[in-house]
This record gives structure tokens, sequence and C-alpha cells, in this order.
């Protein structure tokens, strides 16, 4: 299960990315944390940009509200998003 940490107005979890991937995609769940597929090198912050915006795409919110909260430089990441958008994010770690 997806571990979710209430933090005010918003929401954190945690991903693990695998950059260079054949395609973007999320999905599924490891270890409580939720798997995040992306086809950009983890170069320059090539890999980050492509994960923020594919979760706001996944979770319908615009890409300012997706947030790296840690892990920038790593494959396992902190990321924080709106409350609003727990259901969605559920949805996405099944």
């Amino acid at each position: 299960m997806l571990a979710l940490r209430h933090d005010g107005e918003r929401i954190s979890f945690t991903i693990r990315v695998t950059p260079r991937a054949s395609a973007n995609v999320v999905g599924g769940e490891r270890d409580g944390a939720l798997l995040v597929r992306v086809s950009a090198p983890p170069v320059e912050g090539k890999a980050n940009d492509a994960v923020v915006a594919l979760l706001a795409q996944g979770l319908g919110l615009p890409k300012s509200a997706v947030r790296v909260e840690r892990g920038g430089a790593t494959r396992t990441k902190r990321v924080s998003v709106p409350h609003r958008a727990e259901g969605a994010l559920r949805q996405l770690a099944k």
C-alpha cells in the first residue's frame, strides 16, 4: 500500500524512478513507493522534469502543483501534491 503523509494542505509520498525507460508510465507500488518510469535520462534534471510532468498529467494537476521535495539526484524521491489529488493518487498506485 502506498505510504502517504498528510502535511497540512499537501500529501507527500515516496516514488521510485526508473530513468531511460522505454515509455513514460506511472503505476504500481513497491515497498510503499509509487513506481514511475520515464524515458528521459537522469542528466541536468531532465528525468525530474519528466517525472513532474507525468505525475501532473496522471493526477489531473498543473505541473506547478507537483513538487519534488527531496531526492532530486537519486532514484528514490519524496514528492508532494495538493490534498485534493489523494483519490487520483491511490488509483495510480493500483
